[in-house]
């Protein structure tokens, strides 16, 4: 990846409805260039896919939560598996330190995480859970500006 893919991608990232005739047109390149590099990028799995970034507070989720979860060290892979399918989870993370697992999950209400809570606590394998609910978010960015920080 050079700087050229890092600018097409950092405009995709700011709208990935741009047309590429138009990101050509900003980087001063020919959108056959343009076209080429994010057909690489696709095939490269740089780019996974073009997606909308959604308010989810105004589709109702109210209830960001924290969710670390202490497992069974060997079926830690296999929860992670099943709790990635839930619709409430946007992120699964493998960490280290006293859990094993970090959840970040939406909710829209405390009486549907109280219920996620109780239902992963159920499934086989997961010892214990501790959670934190998000009061107030800072910054909730789920991609990173790789631009000025490009370094070939």
């Amino acid at each position: 990846m050079d700087e050229l893919d890092a600018k097409i991608i950092e405009r995709l990232l700011k709208d990935s409805r741009k047309s590429l005739r138009s990101i050509a047109k900003e980087l001063g390149t020919p959108t056959s260039t343009v076209h080429e590099r994010v057909k690489r990028l696709v095939k490269l799995g740089v780019i996974r896919r073009f997606t909308a970034e959604l308010d989810l507070k105004l589709l109702g989720l109210d209830i960001t939560a924290l969710i670390l979860v202490s497992v069974d060290g060997a079926h830690i892979t296999e929860v992670e598996k099943t709790l990635s399918t839930y619709d409430q989870v946007i992120a699964v993370y493998d960490i280290t330190g006293e859990f094993d697992v970090a959840l970040i999950a939406k909710f829209r209400n405390m009486d549907e995480l109280n219920n996620f809570i109780k239902t992963i606590l159920k499934m086989p394998y997961i010892k214990r859970t501790v959670t934190s609910v998000v009061f107030n978010v800072v910054k909730e960015k789920l991609c990173m500006d790789i631009v000025p920080k490009y370094q070939g």
